[in-house]
């Protein structure tokens, strides 16, 4: 079983010590290029991508520190903006300028250089003992087999001496024993790696902040949707229910007095009990449509957009299911950006994107109305647009924050506007055809 372990480090070492030195010099000497083409523009379309390369590069690695050595190294990027910090700037931009201000790019490009020297040898050493030790028998049996070796040397053995030559199986063996360490020399590859890519604990510190936040939002919206349905029940069905309760009493008092007078009364208690029904349907297609639980989130949004009394064009389909909750927050954000829309926006149509691409759900919301729309600050009053009041924008930001999704809003004044919401999320299933 040791020896098993011992080569297998070996060979593990082999290959991150040839991937160290193509891989991260390929990464390296791109990402400098790529820094140096900024100031006449090209840089701004390449950086993002080879940063990106890089990211999932070191991922890999992190993997493998876990699966092979049982060492951690958390990645600490970043999470994106929650809103763009200067509308007038392309998107492509502002996403390049926050790659190049999270420090996690460049403690990558340091690490980079470092794995490409420190990390290529560290990571040979468990390769070069075993083959350092197996070199000690093999010059002695050519040597023994009538090879000329003149002038080989084996450490500070001479394969033109007969005595030293006889002495070079020890040390073979001597270094076959020392290679037993291989795993931990492998290790050492990866601690060398976390030293670079672990984050100072400062921004481990924000990060945890960052996700007390949205804990902190999820239960707020969470208690201000419980009261919502509780209004909803007592000032709706509830309230139906009593109405209809009492009438009922009525008709057992009139039925064999004045059978007209009850009859009266039961019609009015049956459009009561329907418009009780319609209202208990209302509330629990508001906590969790079944279309949603049952057809996915694009099959929702278009079923969504059939009530809209606009016309909303959707577009797009997802590969897979998403998490619930994911999906949930999705829906009800585009159902809030969608009644906004046709009643504040003054528009004659409106569209919806879906997209799912690298691990991210995207969804783009946009109409031809009057624009004009402001998202507050956080934290700051409420900002009026000349389309009206849009801090609910800033309700969609906590409900998204929450897994740490962004919102993104574009809307010059006279129109068009058009939201972005992204969430990093995985797909739960594919998507299967149904008959």
């Amino acid at each position: 079983m040791r020896v098993r372990r011992t080569l297998v480090a070996g060979a593990r070492g082999l290959g991150l010590a040839a991937l160290s030195l193509a891989g991260s010099v390929a990464l390296f000497s791109l990402t400098l290029v790529s820094l140096a083409l900024l100031p006449i523009g090209v840089g701004w379309l390449t950086t993002p991508l080879v940063v990106t390369l890089t990211r999932r590069y070191a991922d890999l690695r992190r993997v493998w520190a876990l699966d092979w050595a049982g060492i951690r190294v958390p990645a600490g990027y970043r999470p994106p903006p929650a809103r763009r910090s200067d509308p007038g700037l392309p998107g492509l931009v502002q996403h390049c300028q926050h790659l190049l201000r999270d420090p996690a790019t460049w403690r990558e490009l340091l690490w980079l250089f470092v794995d490409m020297t420190a990390g290529f040898f560290a990571a040979l050493l468990p390769a070069v003992l075993i083959a350092f030790g197996v070199e000690g028998f093999v010059i002695p049996l050519l040597v023994w087999n009538g090879v000329q070796l003149d002038g080989q040397m084996y450490g500070f053995l001479f394969a033109s001496d007969p005595v030293q030559v006889a002495f070079m199986p020890v040390l073979g063996a001597a270094v076959l024993a020392a290679s037993v360490f291989g795993p931990k020399l492998l290790a050492l590859h990866f601690r060398l790696a976390a030293v670079f890519l672990t984050p100072p604990k400062a921004e481990l510190a924000a990060r945890v902040a960052r996700l007390t936040e949205t804990r902190h939002d999820a239960v707020d919206a969470s208690a201000a949707e419980l009261r919502r349905i509780e209004r909803d029940l007592h000032d709706g069905a509830q309230a139906r229910l009593v109405a209809m309760g009492m009438d009922l009493g009525t008709i057992e008092a009139l039925i064999e007095r004045d059978p007209a007078k009850a009859k009266e009364l039961v019609a009015r208690a049956r459009t009561s009990s329907a418009q009780a029904l319609t209202e208990l349907r209302d509330l629990v297609r508001g906590i969790h449509p079944p279309v949603l639980a049952e057809r996915g989130l694009d099959d929702a949004v278009r079923a969504l957009a059939l009530r809209m009394p606009l016309p909303v064009e959707v577009t797009g389909r997802l590969p897979g299911r998403l998490e619930a909750p994911v999906e949930s927050a999705a829906y009800f954000s585009v159902s809030e950006l969608l009644t906004n829309t046709a009643k504040h926006a003054g528009a004659a149509r409106a569209w919806v994107d879906l997209e799912y691409t690298d691990g991210r759900l995207r969804i783009s919301v946009g109409d031809d109305g009057r624009g004009g729309v402001v998202l507050p600050p956080a934290g700051g009053a409420e900002v009026p647009g000349q389309g009206g009041t849009h801090s609910g924008l800033r309700g969609l930001e906590r409900r998204l924050g929450t897994f740490d999704g962004i919102v993104a809003v574009s809307s010059p004044a006279g129109g068009p506007t058009l939201v972005t919401l992204e969430i990093p999320c995985a797909l739960c299933s594919p998507k299967t055809s149904s008959s």
